[in-house]
């Protein structure tokens, strides 16, 4: 545990929290000379133990090798073919070569978590020595915040390692709520894979012993619950992770076979409808209880929140109502990353044609449908709200620069131009700074960011989910505020400014085509937020798709006219492509772990 410590003195605070003040100061020690009797007796020491499972949360969502994970689907692609995350869109990911798995990233800070939990909250430990209600006060909190870190890790850990097996179990990961000593380590009769359900069951449980010890949000100037605690966990913060676990434990690609079976690449049969349901229900009666504040806990949820591109960069410092758990930060980083080369970027995750033409007429309707009035020619006119602030296109001005993007051949930002140009013809607009002359290499300039870990959006869209699947578009659930239909107008309205409901009544017939628009509309929130990889996998949506990009000419007259071309195939046609491998040294270490379904 000493090699531990040694990690924890000095913090990188990411996440806008302050540690809690303390009357002594630390002693004057080594970094080597600490134990953990000097850990546990120093409340800022002991607390950093803690703060280490929050600065491991990555600030941005590019950290896919300085790609969003949105360049495996068919959102998008990379320009950095020597990445891992471009061989996983191949196919190509291994039991050896895993850049995307988490396990032992999530192992250690579940290490933390539980050390800090048996020994950072003991009466040695005093937070506050000269008033006892407050140091108690103090702890409940801590508390609080580590069971809300520790769901959050475990949520991490079946997100990307929770699958099906061989033998048609649905499996999560070794749930683990103690410290593991080296020797107990080193045994592994101790550890086997828990059910998916009964990982989602432990994640709940300690969401729900966050809830009950956290605030809502942090105001004012107290010490236990001030704003300078900004950005630690709060309860609706847990409670919208408990959404999200949920979610995925209602999943069909999450269920064991008697459940549901996957019959091939993109389609599953369920078994138990039964079963299936109830999975739903209690994710739909759990949202609805949030949405409508039924247990006074959360405050009123409001009306579906559309995100801002000033959500998000070049942000103002009060956070957006719908972040309940976000990391700020400032810097660069984001433009140089996905920036044009013409602009000094690196142009690293760039939109496809497939994004492109999921974005509807502004009237509602899906480019293919005969209603639309989609010009195949004059393709960016008249589109949803959310296109804009997802992508750059021809013609489109860039940032404050009043040059517009130009992917024609021989243009400024074409392939023609730059071997580092979008291979689709577009450019990523969301995250994305809009100051001018940002990369200029003698004025280079920085922007405020937000990254939303978790959004109030998230349970409006979940519960749509669960109450199609359940009861249908149309019907509201027993005490229900909404029915399915009923979120997926108000989110359409506010996010794509679509007042139109004819393409929304005509989807509403059955169930499977509503779950299909419910899909989309899930794709658009929450595009380049690394949602969509993980859920085309828990839906099994094919994952096979080619990925598109756009030609654009110009002839004589300045007349420009645009096509569809095919720009990088996706070889996944195996259905072990819906699980992530498990590490191979665990597998190699204990005979007990069983690994996901085609990996070896």
């Amino acid at each position: 545990m000493k090699n531990i410590i040694k990690l924890l003195v000095v913090l990188p605070f990411i996440v806008g929290f302050v540690c809690t003040s303390c009357e002594d100061p630390l002693p004057n020690k080594a970094v080597n000379e600490w134990e953990d009797k000097d850990v546990f007796r120093i409340p800022q020491m002991a607390e950093g133990v803690l703060n280490k499972a929050y600065s491991n949360i990555n600030n941005r969502l590019d950290y896919f090798q300085n790609n969003f994970l949105d360049v495996a689907t068919d959102n998008a692609l990379t320009n950095d073919q020597s990445t891992e995350v471009y061989k996983v869109g191949q196919g190509l990911m291994t039991t050896f070569s895993n850049r995307i798995g988490n396990w032992t990233e999530c192992y250690n800070n579940l290490q933390y978590i539980n050390k800090f939990m048996e020994e950072g909250l003991t009466d040695v430990v005093k937070y506050s020595k000269s008033d006892s209600i407050t140091d108690a006060a103090i702890k409940r909190r801590l508390l609080g915040e580590a069971y809300f870190l520790r769901a959050w890790w475990s949520f991490q850990l079946l997100q990307r390692h929770g699958g099906k097996t061989d033998g048609g179990e649905a499996l999560g990961y070794p749930i683990v709520t103690k410290f593991i000593t080296d020797e107990e380590a080193r045994d592994p009769d101790l550890f086997v894979r828990n059910t998916y359900e009964e990982c989602v069951n432990q994640i709940v449980a300690d969401c729900d012993s966050a809830i009950n010890r956290l605030p809502v949000k942090y105001t004012g100037n107290d010490v236990v619950t001030g704003i300078q605690h900004t950005g630690r966990a709060t309860s609706i913060a847990a409670a919208v992770l408990k959404v999200n676990a949920l979610l995925y434990g209602a999943s069909p690609a999450y269920q064991p076979d008697n459940i549901t079976q996957i019959t091939g690449m993109g389609t599953f049969n369920v078994v138990d409808a039964t079963a299936y349901k109830a999975k739903w229900e209690r994710l739909a009666l759990y949202a609805d209880t949030l949405i409508r504040n039924a247990d006074g806990k959360f405050g009123a949820f409001g009306a579906y929140y559309a995100v801002k591109s000033t959500d998000l960069a070049d942000v103002a410092a009060t956070t957006p109502a719908d972040f309940v758990f976000r990391i700020m930060f400032r810097n660069n980083n984001m433009e140089t990353q996905h920036f044009p080369p013409y602009f000094y970027g690196n142009a690293r995750t760039v939109p496809s044609q497939n994004l492109v033409d999921a974005f509807p007429m502004k009237n509602g309707y899906p480019i293919s449908h005969a209603s639309s009035g989609y010009d195949p020619q004059n393709p960016y006119v008249n589109r949803d709200n959310r296109f804009d602030m997802n992508i750059y296109y021809q013609g489109r001005v860039f940032a404050q620069s009043q040059a517009p993007i130009d992917v024609v051949y021989g243009g400024k930002d074409s392939e023609s131009f730059s071997p580092l140009a979008s291979r689709t013809g577009y450019y990523l607009r969301k995250h994305i700074s809009i100051t001018d002359n940002m990369l200029e290499p003698t004025q280079k300039k920085q922007s405020a960011h937000y990254n939303p870990l978790l959004r109030k959006g998230e349970v409006y869209l979940a519960f749509a989910e669960a109450s199609n699947e359940v009861w249908g578009p149309t019907t509201k659930g027993p005490n229900c505020a909404y029915s399915a239909y009923d979120v997926i107008k108000s989110i359409r309205q506010a996010s794509g400014g679509i007042t139109d409901t004819g393409y929304l009544d005509e989807m509403a017939a059955n169930e499977s085509d509503f779950r299909l628009l419910i899909q989309n509309e899930r794709r658009l929130e929450t595009t380049f937020e690394n949602q969509r990889f993980f859920d085309m996998r828990r839906w099994v949506l094919p994952l096979n798709e080619s990925i598109k990009g756009v030609v654009v000419e110009r002839d004589e007259a300045n007349v420009l006219s645009y096509s569809v071309r095919e720009v990088e195939q996706r070889l996944m046609n195996d259905v072990k492509h819906y699980y992530i491998p498990l590490p191979y040294g665990e597998i190699l270490r204990n005979k007990n772990i069983v690994n996901n379904l085609g990996w070896k």
